[in-house]
């Protein structure tokens, strides 16, 4: 799963986390338990959902999707609490991630004017 660009960057989000969570547990437990499912339900998600196909696949891509904005959440609440931490490079890998997973939940259709392959 190395070449799937999704689960990369989300795998990288979660190590830019990982000092976000420790911080935020001095401040709320539940917000730093939050913050790490989150991360974690985004990169299972997409395992999952890189395995199945159809709607089965874009159900899976969704929840990703919907975990992903959780983060963004926690740290926004974190910040409107005034809790310290350093989330500025998260922040810029969450909105990788945001972008990869919106493209995978609204795919492009397909052409029906596209050129047909001789004899077809």
């Amino acid at each position: 799963m190395n070449k799937f660009a999704a689960y990369t960057v989300a795998l990288d989000l979660i190590r830019c986390l990982r000092p976000i969570v420790i911080a935020l547990k001095s401040h709320d437990a539940d917000a730093a338990d939050q913050l790490t499912r989150a991360g974690t339900s985004v990169l299972n998600n997409l395992a999952e959902g890189s395995r199945r196909e159809g709607k089965d696949r874009l159900r899976f891509y969704r929840f990703a999707h919907g975990s992903a904005n959780e983060i963004r959440a926690v740290l926004d609440g974190a910040d409107a609490w005034g809790w310290p931490n350093e989330a500025t490079l998260a922040r810029e890998i969450l909105d990788r991630e945001l972008a990869l997973l919106w493209g995978l939940t609204h795919p492009k259709p397909r052409d029906r004017h596209a050129r047909q392959p001789q004899g077809a």
